[in-house]
């Protein structure tokens, strides 16, 4: 029992999942929750139930990130984020956004671990998130916010980069050419 409990902890994979807003991570994540049995959880999920009144609130979350990170909390919150990842499952954790959360993921769960950068166009992104925002100004502003400006430092770290400028088939694809270079057979 105890070696089939190694051996499964041994496949299990952590993807992190970073990129600018409206990049795509959404997508990649519940994706990999839906066709490769990942669980998945956000870091916004984690936040919203730690530090805000208003879990819906894009705005909300980004001015609680901001307080979280210019405050010195970012370890704790991804101490949270942690503790809420089963050591028998894969997971895909959505939203890393400075590189606090990428070292910790990546000291926590060493070669199991790998980051998955979203790349889009701005142009798409706005498309794509154009009924959240009214306004392309306020559009530009939240992904001005300053809790988005390390995500650009997380790209070098990436294992690979997710071109997503095409149709969902695209970009489902390309994920899944990205687990078959980490684990033959997709990492199911």
């Amino acid at each position: 029992m105890s070696s089939r409990n190694s051996q499964q902890q041994d496949n299990r994979l952590v993807i992190g999942i970073t990129g600018r807003i409206g990049a795509g991570k959404t997508s990649v994540g519940k994706y990999l929750e839906s066709q490769h049995g990942f669980y998945y959880i956000r870091y916004s999920q984690v936040l919203s139930e730690w530090q805000t009144k208003d879990p819906e609130s894009k705005v909300h979350l980004q001015s609680a990130g901001w307080e979280v990170m210019a405050g010195g909390m970012q370890q704790e919150l991804n101490d949270r984020l942690i503790a809420r990842i089963d050591s028998q499952q894969s997971c895909a954790v959505d939203g890393l956004r400075h590189p606090v959360d990428y070292d910790n993921l990546s000291r926590t769960f060493a070669s199991s671990f790998y980051l998955l950068y979203v790349n889009s166009t701005l142009e798409l992104r706005w498309q794509r998130l154009s009924g959240r925002y009214a306004k392309f100004e306020r559009f530009r502003a939240a992904d001005s916010h300053p809790v988005e400006q390390h995500i650009g430092s997380l790209r070098d770290k990436a294992f690979a980069v997710v071109n997503n400028e095409g149709s969902m088939e695209d970009l489902y694809a390309k994920v899944d050419a990205v687990l078959n270079r980490i684990k033959p057979g997709g990492g199911s």
